[in-house]
Order: structure tokens, then sequence, then C-alpha cells
């Protein structure tokens, strides 16, 4: 068994199923919905790059470094299966610590402010901290990206630094990088308050 096994995690409004091909043309929809890709500051694949990506993460999962997860929607009158609205990960894996990061994640843009992201959030939390056993989870973001911080710090991140001419966009330009951490003693205070959150809007 490896550190990051394959497996679905169900929320109160998303499910994080394992990646596949088969979802392919879902991405494709929910990236169009918004036009996700021609952000700058992200790094959402635009429809004729899906499939790239998508073997880019499944190669990445092979090698043991990533997770990678299609987020859909639970159907509101069926609670089944709904539609894909994006994908998230984890990565950067470090069996040794353990210790992984939340990253590469985007959800289309008619479900964001709906709760979807801070459940992703929890379900992705929970299974770091409570099955796992990681004593610290990680997120990174384009220092540019003011909406990602925001909703990083939500969550009750905290920053740790900024990472100066860290990494190349797609274009070719050096960018700074945030780095947030949530800690293992922190986890309990974090979880009640994206419990708290996913409640009100209950």
């Amino acid at each position: 068994m490896t550190f990051l096994e394959p497996l679905t995690l169900t929320g109160r409004y998303v499910t994080l199923e394992p990646l596949n091909q088969e979802h392919h043309d879902g991405l494709v929809d929910a990236a169009r919905d918004g036009e996700l890709w021609r952000l700058w500051y992200t790094s959402v694949p635009a429809p004729d790059e899906m499939e790239t990506e998508i073997q880019r993460r499944l190669t990445l999962q092979e090698q043991g470094s990533m997770l990678p997860f299609t987020t859909r929607l639970i159907g509101p009158a069926t609670g089944g299966p709904g539609r894909i609205i994006g994908m998230t990960t984890y990565m950067n894996a470090d069996a040794g610590t353990p210790r992984v990061e939340i990253g590469s994640t985007w959800n289309a843009a008619s479900v964001q402010g709906t709760g979807t992201n801070p459940d992703s959030k929890l379900l992705l939390l929970q299974h770091a901290f409570e099955v796992l056993g990681c004593p610290a989870v990680e997120f990174r973001t384009h220092w540019l990206n003011h909406q990602s911080r925001e909703a990083i710090a939500r969550l009750g991140a905290k920053q740790d630094g900024v990472l100066r001419n860290h990494s190349r966009t797609r274009e070719g330009i050096l960018r700074d990088t945030v780095v947030f951490s949530i800690l293992e003693h922190e986890w309990p205070m974090v979880r009640a308050g994206l419990e708290y959150r996913l409640a009100r809007r209950g």
C-alpha cells in the first residue's frame, strides 16, 4: 500500500472522486463556466489542454507524489452524483513526514461562493489529519491571486512566508508564491470553523 491511495470523499455539497479520463468532458464544461483558463494568475487548463492535464496528474499519481480528484456536486434532489465542477489534489506528497499540499484546485465560476470550496477543503483536511496522520498540511498560491489567498486564510491557515521568483507561469513569467499551512494542533479549531460555515449555509 502506498501513502496515497485513490478513494472517494463525500461531504455536504460535493463528492471528490478519483480523477480519470472519463471526466474529461465534464471538466471541459466546468472550465468553460467562467472561462477560467483566461485568468492569468491561475493554472486552469483550457478545453484543448484538458486531456493533457488529466494525464499529467495521473502520471504524478503513478509516481506517488499526487492524488488527484474530480470535484462533483451532490444532486440536491437525489443526493446522488451531480455535475462535475472542477478539480483538486493532494500534491507534493512526503510519505516520510507524512505531509501533503492541497492545491491545483479550481471550481466552475457558477459555484464559487456557494460552499463547495469549504466543503471540499473540510474533506481533504479531515482525511489528511485524521487518516493519513499528517502533522501539517500546506497550501500555496500566486502572490497576485488575492481571491485564493483570502480563501486560504479563511480556512484558518497561517501564512508561512513568500517564495520570491519561485516558479514560472505558463507565459514564462517569474511568480512569487505565498505559502500557508495548518498544523495538527490547529486542526480541531479549523474543523470547527469549517463545520460552522457549512452549517450556516444548510
